[in-house]
């Protein structure tokens, strides 16, 4: 895996299909998982191996003990964090390889003091069905991921 790979962090993620999801739409891509710690499940859990199928061994996955531990390794400069609470379209921002786009729990989201602390690196997908809340984790990273790739492929 090269060291410019794009990577997707879910911040202590809740639902195992989701996560399963994600990491078979990382194998697919060549692009890092990050898992933030800590998980509302096993990793070893059936629903989430279920939604990975047999693609595991091609997905690089990295644990991170906290959401502090994973950001004093990080260039802040590399790092978007997806929420419902900014305007700024994922669009607008000019994805570079080795960029890092971060998720919140499904419940929750992203802690509001690290949203504070970066409002300039979020990024939101906007929806124009004010009624709806949010789209599913999985989908979310699959839309800003392929943007990311599209931008840097081009």
């Amino acid at each position: 895996m090269p060291e410019n790979a794009l990577h997707i962090v879910l911040v202590e993620p809740e639902i195992p299909p989701n996560t399963g999801s994600i990491a078979r739409l990382c194998g697919a891509t060549d692009t890092v998982l990050d898992l933030v710690h800590p998980l509302g499940f096993a990793i070893d859990d059936k629903h989430l191996k279920r939604a990975g199928l047999d693609y595991w061994p091609f997905v690089r996955i990295n644990h991170w003990p906290s959401l502090d531990a994973f950001l004093q390794q990080q260039d802040e400069h590399r790092l978007y964090f997806l929420t419902t609470k900014t305007r700024q379209s994922y669009t607008e921002a000019r994805f570079r390889p080795g960029d890092h786009l971060v998720f919140g729990k499904e419940t929750k989201g992203l802690p509001e003091d690290l949203l504070k602390l970066y409002s300039d690196r979020c990024l939101t997908i906007p929806m124009s069905n004010t009624h709806i809340r949010s789209l599913n984790l999985a989908m979310a990273a699959g839309i800003v991921l392929y943007e990311a790739l599209r931008q840097i492929r081009r």
